[in-house]
């Protein structure tokens, strides 16, 4: 029969992406969503869905009981639910922690604990690296987090290994995850199409990636074959430059030039500080904030992925060169429908 796999969280940008190679797999995929979760990027008609409330550990409880016959689980389950930026910080710990303990609490009640549990954690846990001789990051580090994203994540991970020993828990900690749909680093890329490649900081800063498709083969990967109790950093096993980073996305753009501009972390400081005042203000969660500044100023996110590379054979298929022309694509795609969407609007009026 074929594998049943249940992803919560899979309504967003990464979520697809899982959801799709799921599909793919042939596996019998269930997606568990929010009422209000939107479902532009789960659209197959093959796609099972569960409406969650996150808050209630008992009504996921049950609903989680009357998804699947008696007796039966589901295989995998992968989650991807998670907040990584918040108007309130005190949002993260409810929404990256508090939710999964409740999760926990209704496998367990409602009998469900799967073959393998998945859970997407962030390199962030970790917090910030040897930024002297910029040795790479490594899975046996002891979690230092800076942020109270980090804390959250970390907090999320002890939730897990205090499960009892049965419980099969696997955790991935992935870099930075870019490609279609993906938001923070598309404005970089626009930045960068408008000949301005802003940075923050005047030191040298090594950057690592992973490209989404890779990401969500790396999940169900690890599922099928790695031991379970332990972690893995997830990442291409190369680390770049932002002048590399310009240069590939440039050549892509088809730019001939990007100006750099490098700006004072102080400068960037002040800035995250009235963007999160702003945000309280607005009650709108902003992309630029005092957590994501710590995480701008880190200067070191080389990664060590040989733990990944022995348990199961983790083997990223994209590179960021090939990543990103894929990423522009798709980029150059929504900017030519939007063309033609205005044009068709303007020839109605």
């Amino acid at each position: 029969m074929n594998k049943r796999v249940l992803i919560i969280g899979a309504g967003g940008f990464i979520g697809g992406f899982i959801a799709a190679e799921s599909l793919r797999r042939g596996y019998e995929t269930w997606c568990g969503v929010r009422e209000s979760t939107s479902r532009r990027y789960l659209t197959d008609e093959k796609l099972h869905f569960l409406v969650l409330d996150y808050d209630d550990s008992s009504s996921m409880a049950a609903t989680l009981s009357g998804a699947l016959p008696e007796g039966e689980r589901w295989d995998y389950i992968v989650y991807n639910l998670g907040a990584t930026k918040c108007m309130n910080f005190l949002d993260f710990n409810r929404i990256n922690f508090q939710y999964l303990r409740n999760f926990l609490n209704a496998l367990h009640e409602s009998g469900k604990v799967p073959g393998r549990f998945v859970y997407m954690s962030s390199l962030s846990a970790l917090g910030p690296g040897d930024e002297k001789h910029y040795t790479p990051l490594t899975d046996d580090i002891v979690p230092h987090p800076d942020t109270r994203y980090g804390l959250s994540k970390v907090k999320a991970e002890t939730e897990l290994m205090t499960q009892p020993e049965s419980f099969p828990w696997i955790i991935l900690r992935p870099t930075g995850v870019y490609g279609p749909h993906e938001q923070d680093y598309l404005m970089m890329i626009k930045a960068i199409d408008s000949h301005w490649d802003f940075g923050v900081g005047f030191r040298r800063q090594m950057l690592t990636f992973i490209y989404v498709e890779d990401l969500a083969r790396a999940i169900f990967d690890a599922a099928e074959r790695a031991p379970v109790h332990r972690t893995y950093i997830v990442s291409e096993p190369k680390a770049y430059s932002q002048a590399d980073f310009r240069r590939i996305v440039c050549r892509h753009l088809g730019r001939s030039f990007a100006i750099p501009v490098r700006l004072p972390l102080w400068i960037v400081k002040i800035a995250s500080a009235v963007s999160e005042k702003y945000g309280i203000a607005k009650n709108k969660a902003m992309t630029l904030n005092s957590d994501k500044f710590k995480i701008m100023k880190q200067r070191n996110w080389s990664c060590d992925v040989s733990r990944a590379v022995a348990d199961w054979g983790f083997a990223p298929r994209v590179d960021l060169d090939e990543g990103i022309r894929l990423t522009v694509d798709a980029y150059r795609a929504a900017q030519a429908e939007e063309k033609r969407r205005r044009k068709e609007e303007a020839a109605s009026r």
